[in-house]
Parts: structure tokens; sequence; C-alpha cells
């Protein structure tokens, strides 16, 4: 059985000072004999004395040879009492950015374990916030603004103006977890190319066939595979970056058919092995103008998926006999056909969805 201790925290600790003006008055000393007895000046036993000056450990066994109390009981109270200004001093640091707090996705952090499930107010929005540092793995908003406000500017969306930024922040941050959980060997761009050919033949399976297969083949040629859920109003299908020198995917179920989740992925990969390192590449490929770069990574997608060589075959199928019968040939999922149908307005996309496959998130 896990046992939880909670630690105790006073709402108030008293400096040590106090206890040693209580100790002069029951023995009828002034702070001017105190000092003569430590051979202190009469003003800096003052200043101990109203919590101004800290008892340093010299100070500690003087105030031990005089008053008769332990040492190590001066130097304890006096950790206590700075620990507690301290952390009066982190409140109200903490109390100026529930601002900051209220722009984040506290619901969805909240579903996940990563905050505890409390209301957002009163004393509870300084636990909040304190959480969500940790979570973040900075001191202040101004750090996060550092690491992923700019980050920011790295970004490569089709239409970034449709996504909420702390929204797309909390979902990259959340992958960003996930990667330092995962080993895998050394980025090998040939072993990853090589690797997509056996990828591709996953498409067939379920997910509880492919998701282990996917992440295990991934790692051997050096890339990591996040599975992370969406965040509503991250509008994000899946995002290609590289986290401390390793390549990272990361996937969401945001559209859930199968056909958008494997064409997102072989998307991804084409930004790891074609683009730059220093960008965050988020998509969302079904809204907006694509840059050059998105678009050559939908080519590149698209080409993995269903060979240049299939065009004309691929054009001509118009029955759900026909996708099957063509999907079983070339080895991939029908669902990703018909998506790829859709999305070329060969078909309408109300036509043949039957064929493809909806992925869950898993309680």
């Amino acid at each position: 059985m896990t046992e939880t201790r909670i630690r105790y925290q006073p709402e108030t600790v008293t400096p040590p000072g106090n206890t040693i003006a209580d100790l002069l008055d029951e023995r009828c000393m002034t702070q001017t004999e105190l000092a003569q007895r430590m051979g202190r000046p009469v003003n800096k036993v003052n200043e101990i004395i109203h919590g101004r000056r800290a008892i340093t450990p010299e100070t500690a066994l003087q105030l031990e040879r005089v008053l008769g109390t332990s040492s190590s009981y001066w130097l304890n109270h006096e950790a206590h009492y700075q620990a507690y200004k301290k952390r009066m001093e982190d409140e109200s640091r903490l109390s100026q950015w529930h601002e900051w707090l209220n722009l984040m996705p506290l619901k969805q952090l909240k579903e996940q374990g990563i905050l505890s499930n409390i209301h957002n107010r009163g004393k509870n929005k300084n636990q909040l916030v304190r959480e969500l540092l940790k979570f973040f793995g900075v001191i202040s908003p101004l750090e996060w603004e550092t690491v992923y406000g700019s980050m920011q500017t790295a970004y490569r969306q089709s239409m970034p103006e449709q996504s909420d930024s702390y929204a797309t922040t909390t979902w990259l941050r959340l992958g960003e977890l996930q990667a330092t959980d995962i080993d895998c060997d050394i980025y090998n761009q040939q072993s990853f190319i090589e690797a997509l050919l056996t990828i591709r033949s996953l498409t067939v399976e379920t997910p509880a066939v492919f998701e282990p297969r996917l992440r295990a083949i991934c790692a051997e040629a050096g890339v990591i595979l996040a599975l992370v859920p969406a965040i509503p109003k991250a509008r994000v299908s899946g995002a290609a970056r590289w986290l401390n020198g390793r390549p990272l995917i990361q996937l969401s179920l945001y559209g859930k058919s199968n056909d958008r989740f494997w064409f997102t992925f072989f998307h991804e990969a084409g930004h790891i092995l074609k683009h730059s390192r220093e960008f965050v590449f988020l998509d969302d490929r079904t809204h907006g103008q694509l840059n050059a770069l998105e678009q050559e990574a939908n080519e590149f997608a698209a080409d993995s998926l269903i060979p240049p060589e299939f065009r004309a075959e691929f054009s001509a199928l118009n029955s759900k006999v026909a996708v099957t019968d063509f999907a079983e040939r070339i080895g991939i999922h029908p669902g990703i056909v018909v998506g790829r149908l859709q999305h070329e307005g060969i078909v309408l996309r109300s036509h043949m969805n039957g064929l493809k496959t909806t992925f869950a998130w898993k309680a």
C-alpha cells in the first residue's frame, strides 16, 4: 500500500528573536546584558531579536552557551522562519499570475491528473499556478514566455490564427514529457527511410497491434513517437520537431479517422527527413493555404502511402469493391485510399466512409 504523507505547513512562523525576547523576560535580562554575555554589539542583538538579522551557526552556539538552549534548536527555528518568509514571498508572486493561469486549458490538465481537481478560485489559484509552473518546468510566466512564447516564432502551421497558443504549447509540453520516458537509438536517416516502408504495412492493422510496433520501429531508427490526446482550441493533428538533438513526431487523434492519422504521421516524417531542425512544424491539413514546406511534406506523405506509379489506376476508382481490391494489392488500408479520393475531389466526402476506421483514446 502506498502511504501518502502531507507535509504540515503552519499558517504563521514567528522569528526566533521572539523566543529570545521571551527568554530574556523570564530571566529579567536586558538586551544589553545579553549582548555583553555574547560578546556582540547591542544593535546586532537587537536586529536578531526583531528578525532583521538571521541566526548563524556562530550565533546559535553563543545563544546555547548563554541561554542554555541547544544551537540546533536555534538553527532549526531560523531555517523554518526563513522558509516561511520565502513561502509568503512566493505566495505573493503567485497571486500576480492568476491572469496567466486563466489562459491555460485547466480542464484538460485536471482530467489528465496534471493539475489538482480543485476549483479555480480563492487560495486554490496559487496552488494551480504552482502546479502549472512545475508542469512546464519554469519558475514564472516570464520564463514560460522565454521558452514557449518565443517558440511560436518557430511554428510552421497552416492556420495559426485558428489555434490558441496556450492550448498548443500545453499539447507540445505533454509531448516533451512523454518523450523523456522513451528510449531510442541514435537517429539514422537511412534507417528511418527504410523503417517507413515497414510502417506503411502497419496501416492495415488495428491500433492494439500497430501502436507498440510503430513506437518500436521509430525508436530503432532514432525517432521518438509521442501520442498525445488533442486539446480543444489547439487544433493540431501532429507536430514534428527536434528536441534535445532527437527527432520527435507527436500525434493527436484530431480528426480521429485512420486515413488522417496515417497521413499525418507520414507528413511529420517528411518534415523530419526534409526540413530544418530549427522549426517546430504544427500541422492541421484540413484548413488554410499551405506554404512550400507543408506542401512538400504533404506530397511526401501522399507518395509514401500511394506511390506515383499507381496514380492512373487510383484516379479511376469509383466503388467500394474497386477501392478494397486496390488497397489490398498495394498493401494499405482501404480507408486511406478513400480519404485520398475525397481529398482530391474524385469522390464526395460523404462517399465510402464505411471503409474508414475511427480511432479513440483508451480511458
